[in-house]
């Protein structure tokens, strides 16, 4: 008998490729969702569409009424009354599987480790606001619900990504570096290059997510990154090598910056404290990652064929120039 998996989300990035994935699995897949994306499965045979809210609690326990699956994925759980429900529904499934963060980490250790590094905090406030500043708390704050669903009974686990990139990505943050190295031989690096945070492609989250359902424990969370971590630098290297193209890094720090006021963290991916996750737990469990020059490859394919520039993140290029204009004159 076929097995069957609820994707919560499952139209647009994550959750499409999460899709994907129980397709290649064997699953019988059905995607709950509102319906405001266009749904890349909407002929897809093995494939079936449930719309509605699922912050209404009443058309998300009726989807499940109707689906009966044997796995939930949760692609977009982003407060902690979300996983409370869907865990309280969903709590007779062979697993239930949240989508976290590693922004729910929240001591500065290198690496994250899920059993031992502390989790951020999340006051009664943080926990309805939906602003990106309370992102990581409200993460964590999921995760306690399913440690606690787990202690009731219910087979509740979490996969805590860091970003996340690859094809279909719509923050667009990744897309910013591949426009820059692909239309200019010169581009500004804040820092020296050296900054340190965790990536991880896109369809590794999505095994993982599959994986994590089939093999992992009750109460659990597992890390899911890259095999290899590269500085910022580096990404801007491995870009340049996958667009088949050579491109001057020059490295600007506040003082350079400051000229055409821009500041560090104004640049996508840049981050002052290094960030990492620890994924033995996971790799435990026979999960493994892409190399990095497929993720790249296939990253910079997508971009080239969507009409994406991740422009709006990051300082523009007239800023830029400024900055590369000041350089010069060292």
């Amino acid at each position: 008998m076929t097995a069957t998996a609820l994707v919560i989300g499952g139209t647009r990035f994550i959750g499409r490729h999460t899709v994907s994935e129980l397709l290649d699995n064997g699953y019988d897949v059905t995607v709950f969702n509102r319906g405001n994306h266009e749904n890349p499965f909407a002929d897809h045979p093995d494939v079936a569409h449930v719309e509605g809210d699922r912050t209404e609690e009443g058309e998300l326990r009726l989807a499940g009424e109707r689906v009966d699956p044997d796995i939930v994925i949760d692609c977009v759980a982003y407060y902690p009354r979300d996983v409370r429900v869907a865990t309280d529904i969903f709590a007779d499934v062979d697993a239930y599987v949240y989508i976290s963060s590693g922004a729910s980490y929240g001591a500065k250790r290198v690496p994250k480790r899920e059993d031992e590094t502390r989790l951020r905090d999340c006051t009664t406030e943080q926990a309805t606001d939906d602003s990106d500043a309370t992102y990581g708390p409200r993460k964590a704050e999921g995760d306690r619900a399913i440690f606690a669903a787990a202690d009731e009974g219910v087979n509740a686990m979490a996969v805590r990504p860091p970003v996340v990139y690859g094809p279909h990505d719509y923050t667009e943050r990744f897309d910013y570096w591949i426009d820059r190295v692909d239309n200019h031989e010169e581009i500004v690096v804040p820092g020296d290059g050296t900054n340190l945070w965790h990536l991880v492609y896109v369809e590794d989250v999505a095994s993982a997510l599959r994986i994590v359902a089939e093999e992992g424990e009750a109460g659990e969370a597992y890390n899911v990154g890259d095999g290899h971590a590269p500085i910022l630098g580096e990404w801007v290297d491995r870009i340049a090598d996958a667009c088949d193209t050579e491109v001057e890094t020059v490295f600007a720090g506040p003082r350079e910056l400051g000229a055409a006021d821009l500041e560090l963290t104004d640049f996508p991916l840049y981050i002052e404290y290094p960030h990492l996750l620890e994924t033995a737990k996971i790799r435990d469990l026979g999960w493994e990652p892409t190399p990095l020059e497929e993720t790249v490859a296939a990253t910079v394919k997508a971009h080239r064929d969507s009409d994406r520039t991740g422009r709006e993140n990051g300082p523009d290029r007239e800023a830029e120039e400024r900055v590369l204009s000041v350089l010069e004159t060292f």
